[in-house]
């Protein structure tokens, strides 16, 4: 009896040290990750440098393009930051890392003479993994940039407006209602991010413009098997709708709690 629970205690122990193992080592990959796209963030800036006196080339387009290759990349590194400086559980805060990427962005894009000011409305501690959190960073950069750089032409001021909240309704699963499936949870999440603007013309198809940053927010949105939602009332509003489904972690005990409550 005496020698089984010992046994058991230095198993523990073992699975332990490989547990912190593991996350060291995830750590270290987020951060050498982050430092390589910091990289690539710091050559777009060197090239970028390189058109500004050039006089047979359209500098603005050229530098614009510069910009929003680095607000991508950015966004992605913020992302490995934020997992590095994290828990053990490879998940990321999102409504801290959206705080921080809309702040860097409203740094990037200084409008000058116009004022525009920020309201965040986030449920506290939406957690997702890199799956979803990659493709949310973009998505929230493309639309908030977009904001920034088109909404608010010839005005002296405006407003950006994000919410982003879990939904209370109950999902299913492949049919299965997620009360009957154990091993999975899943949640859905709204998204809307929207501004007082000039907005978007009713007679302008916005899904087949000739913009990068469009077709990448629509090819994302589908990579989520999410819905968009445009309103163009007073402004403009894109509103996502998307489900998270993952493993419940609290599904079934694990093997050495149940071997410890048999002795």
């Amino acid at each position: 009896m005496k020698g089984t629970v010992q046994d058991i205690t230095e198993r523990k122990k073992a699975e332990e040290a490989l547990v912190n193992i593991e996350i060291a080592r995830k750590k270290e990959i987020h951060h050498r990750i982050k430092n390589n796209l910091q990289v690539i963030s710091s050559l777009l800036d060197l090239q970028a440098e390189k058109f500004k006196n050039k006089k047979d080339i359209k500098d603005s387009e050229v530098l614009e393009a510069f910009r929003e290759s680095q607000d991508r990349v950015m966004s992605i590194a913020l992302i490995h930051e934020e997992l590095h400086e994290g828990g053990e559980d490879n998940t990321l805060n999102f409504s801290l890392y959206l705080e921080k990427l809309v702040e860097n962005l409203f740094l990037t894009y200084r409008l000058g003479v116009t004022y525009v000011s920020l309201n965040i409305d986030l449920e506290e501690d939406l957690l997702f993994d890199m799956d979803t959190a990659i493709p949310l960073g973009i998505i929230i950069n493309e639309l908030v940039s977009n904001s920034l750089k088109h909404a608010f032409s010839g005005r002296d001021k405006g407003e950006i407006r994000i919410k982003f909240y879990r939904e209370k309704t109950r999902e299913c699963i492949n049919g299965i209602e997620e009360s009957t499936n154990e091993d999975f949870r899943s949640d859905s999440f709204t998204l809307t991010v929207s501004d007082d603007g000039i907005g978007i013309p009713e007679s302008l198809d916005w899904e087949n413009l000739d913009s990068l940053g469009i077709q990448l927010v629509a090819s994302l949105i589908d990579q989520l098997d999410g819905k968009l939602e445009l309103k163009r009332n007073n402004g403009t509003e894109f509103t996502i709708r998307f489900t998270v489904m993952e493993k419940n972690k609290q599904a079934s005990a694990p093997a050495i709690q149940q071997l410890q409550s048999e002795q």
